[in-house]
């Protein structure tokens, strides 16, 4: 047809292969669109009902129905019809598997939609809706079928003894879910795990896990958890174990102070154990064997009515359990007189005193340092140089020294026998400054003032002195003698 179509198609021979391929195209999809409308994939649970849908397309062809039936292939290779429909011989469910449980949804050739109910795992596999029809011959679309299980989930420790072998301390099982689950063990108690995973007939599976460790009395008590994950579940499932682990009895003496003094009443002594399972017999002995007429035992408790020299002995407490026993002696002493306790210091108080001085000390020296270092920055250093210093009695202060006006002075007349010394000058000046002193006389040599060098009262130099002029620059601080 497609042929004889291109061949009346006027045009080149390469556009008359390219409409002969659109025709093969168009007359394929013209098939194709006659097909069987389902859904390719349902969940379900057992107990529960599932509707397989089933639709038959024409596209608007004119191809006649004949009869559906519904093929279930729970494995490749096995095909076994559950349900047939006919639209002038009805209905018939041929499988006793699925008998008063397949019904038709419709009774109509082109909704062959079927219902399923009471599930059960074993349902599980390809369901095929598959039409009879010509001039086409048979349609079918198929749909596969997924069936869930929420599993059984269940956890317990095992009870195990002390050892030096590794056991399972805990098992966690999810049994008969549909997909697999998933354990997991969380504790810190150091062990492994091991997992198991089984099949069921009805295609379900088992997983079984073991928590494993090498059990000591200290792991007695102690927690691990099981988790359980799986599709089906909306939050994942945890258990919390508390490990058993039996082990024999272990000792202590409790209760003596070492001040059973002779009349004491209250002297008490605890024998505490510890044991899995608990301890079934304690029993109290001395080293002679008997015990004093004057000591009460009231199951680990050992009461001594008044101490004597009788319980100035040994006593042993032994404690059983199935696994074993175990004892503990102690030795008491009787004394004369009352040993007064001794208060010890409490170190607590002293160590935070100690300690609280150190931060005040410390806190001291800190706010000091502070307020030294803050009126250092608030001072600050000087805003200008300062001069540098001036010889005292030098040249240069001379010739700076403003002159002063004479000043009159009032002569008191001496006492007999008394010698006056007059200065020769203001001050004593030394004159370090060579050249600068040459420099104030224009080069020449210095002159002494005439009338200090004639003296106060007249030109008899006998009468005085050596001349100011001869005088030694160490004497030079003191004048001339004059004589009365």
């Amino acid at each position: 047809m497609a042929k004889g179509y291109a061949a009346r198609w006027p045009g080149s021979p390469g556009k008359n292969a390219w409409m002969v391929a659109a025709v093969i195209i168009l007359t394929a999809q013209g098939v194709v669109a006659q097909k069987v409308r389902v859904e390719e994939e349902l969940e379900a649970y057992p107990t529960e009902s599932v509707d397989l849908r089933c639709e038959f397309v024409d596209g608007g062809s004119l191809t006649k129905l004949t009869q559906v039936s519904w093929i279930w292939e729970p494995v490749d290779g096995q095909r076994d019809n559950i349900a047939v429909f006919h639209p002038t011989y009805g209905q018939s469910f041929p499988n006793m598997a699925f008998k008063d449980r397949v019904i038709f949804l419709h009774k109509e050739l082109r909704i062959p939609s079927i219902r399923i109910n009471n599930l059960r795992m074993s349902d599980a596999g390809r369901y095929t809706c598959e039409y009879a029809t010509y001039p086409s011959g048979n349609e079918q679309g198929t749909t596969t079928l997924i069936m869930l299980a929420k599993p059984k989930n269940s956890a317990r420790a095992v009870t195990v003894q002390a050892g030096s072998r590794s056991v399972a301390v805990a098992r966690c099982e999810a049994a008969d879910g549909k997909p697999a689950a998933t354990i997991q063990w969380l504790s810190s108690v150091g062990g492994n795990h091991s997992t198991t995973i089984s099949n069921g007939s009805d295609g379900t599976v088992t997983v079984r896990s073991e928590y494993r460790l090498v059990p000591t009395a200290a792991d007695n008590g102690r927690e691990v958890i099981c988790r359980v994950e799986q599709r089906t579940q909306d939050r994942p499932w945890t258990e919390v174990l508390r490990l058993s682990v039996e082990y024999p009895p272990t000792v202590t003496i409790e209760g003596y102070d070492n001040n059973w003094y002779v009349g004491r009443s209250d002297a008490v002594l605890f024998c505490q154990a510890k044991a899995n399972p608990e301890p079934t017999t304690i029993t109290w002995t001395t080293a002679s064997g008997s015990l004093p007429d004057t000591v009460v035992v009231e199951h680990n408790k050992l009461m001594v009515r008044k101490v004597d020299d009788a319980v100035n002995t040994t006593f042993t407490c032994e404690v059983k359990n199935k696994h074993g026993a175990s004892r503990q002696t102690l030795t008491t002493f009787v004394i004369e007189e009352k040993r007064e306790p001794v208060e010890e210091p409490q170190t607590g108080a002293v160590v935070g005193g100690i300690l609280g001085t150190l931060i005040l000390i410390g806190a001291v020296i800190a706010i000091v340092f502070l307020i030294r270092k803050y009126q250092q920055n608030t001072e600050g250093p000087p805003k200008h140089k300062p001069p540098p210093p001036v010889k005292a009695g030098s040249s240069t202060e001379m010739l700076n020294k403003p002159s002063e006006p004479p000043t009159a002075t009032e002569t008191v007349p001496l006492s007999p026998g008394e010698v006056y010394y007059e200065p020769t000058g203001g001050e004593p000046v030394t004159i370090l400054d060579e050249d600068a002193n040459e420099a104030l006389n224009g080069g020449a040599p210095p002159v002494l003032n005439k009338d200090a060098a004639d003296g106060h009262h007249g030109n008899d130099s006998s009468n005085h002195g050596p001349s100011s002029a001869n005088i030694p620059r160490g004497e030079s601080f003191v004048s001339t003698p004059m004589y009365v």
